[in-house]
């Protein structure tokens, strides 16, 4: 099954489910209603749901001069994975974590929290940037972004039913169930989204893993990185994320608390069977040729100190090093 026909059905499910919703709420007049805005949600999230999810985040756009050392290790990935220079950008937040966005490969972004710039070495970041530009090049983030937008919606139209019920007159094309609809919606809902974005996305992270390994060259950068935000994301909340857990999807790793409701069901795979592939992959092949240096893979080295780049020579728009005289630190 082709990824295109693939996202087809996945968006048919997510808008078949709004307006399931739309007729336990309002009956044929809400099934009607709700056709109309999933498409206009789904021609409106095409060209802007990647600005959407950054607004969300607050996150910040940064250059080679603001942020050198980060833009340029994305610059030498996405000139490696042979893909368009994406924008780039920081979001303030203690988690670590990081996800890409955008329609195509022509208009993409990628976002890394302050806590994964500051936790994670440049091998591990690397790591880290390759697995989402490989997102980018699946063309992952189009039906990803979309499935945050609808499937935020989706919980929003069931939350608005359980606190305003449903109509009950059918003979006007009202809810015959009343508020027994608007119950059930404001339940299942929110299940049935998440069911459609656990299937997005698992798969998805698994070849996106495999592909991020072949783009940086080390594939024990990404498995070191998965398990140093494991271990931290589980202590540090994403107080954004749980503002809006229909993105949790987006993120390299599960970006809510298990407190959460909303992790009830997982859309990400078990972060163990992600690194011992990664491990794995890097017994077989080691290092690939055409790799970033001759560096260490990660696992406990120590970052280079003498402002290098941990592939030798420093990226475009540094002064010897990845950061600029007279700058901010290196991550802006």
């Amino acid at each position: 099954m082709t990824s295109y026909l693939k996202t087809t059905i996945l968006l048919a499910g997510l808008t078949a489910i709004f307006m399931a919703v739309g007729f336990l709420l309002g009956g044929k007049t809400g099934l009607i209603i709700a056709f109309v805005v999933a498409l206009g949600m789904n021609l409106f999230s095409y060209w802007n749901s990647g600005d959407m999810v950054l607004s969300m985040y607050g996150a910040r756009e940064v250059d080679a001069y603001s942020a050198p050392e980060f833009h340029g290790i994305v610059a030498r990935l996405a000139e490696r994975a042979g893909l368009p220079m994406p924008r780039v950008y920081i979001i303030q937040n203690d988690q670590p974590n990081a996800f890409a966005t955008g329609r195509d490969p022509e208009h993409a972004a990628v976002a890394a929290t302050t806590g994964l710039l500051q936790r994670l070495t440049p091998e591990e970041i690397a790591g880290v940037m390759a697995h989402e530009l490989a997102h980018v090049k699946n063309r992952d983030t189009l039906i990803m972004t979309i499935t945050a937008t609808i499937a935020g919606a989706v919980s929003m139209l069931g939350n608005f039913g359980l606190f305003f019920g449903g109509s009950s007159n059918d003979e006007r094309g009202g809810n015959p169930l009343g508020m027994v609809g608007a119950i059930l919606a404001a339940i299942l809902a929110p299940i049935a989204a998440t069911l459609v974005q656990m299937a997005i996305s698992r798969t998805r992270e698994f070849e996106a893993d495999r592909i991020g390994a072949e783009i940086c060259g080390r594939p024990n950068w990404l498995a070191d990185a998965l398990t140093n935000i494991h271990n931290s994301a589980n202590h540090i909340p994403n107080y954004q994320a749980e503002a809006h857990p229909a993105t949790a999807h987006l993120f390299i790793a599960n970006p809510l608390s298990g407190a959460s409701m909303a992790n009830l069901f997982s859309t990400h795979p078990d972060m163990g069977e992600r690194v011992a592939r990664l491990r794995a992959m890097a017994a077989r092949t080691g290092s690939f040729s055409g790799g970033f240096g001759d560096g260490g893979l990660g696992g406990g080295h120590t970052p280079p100190r003498d402002g290098r780049s941990p592939w030798g020579a420093p990226p475009q728009g540094s002064q010897g090093g990845f950061m600029p005289q007279n700058r901010r630190g290196p991550w802006g």
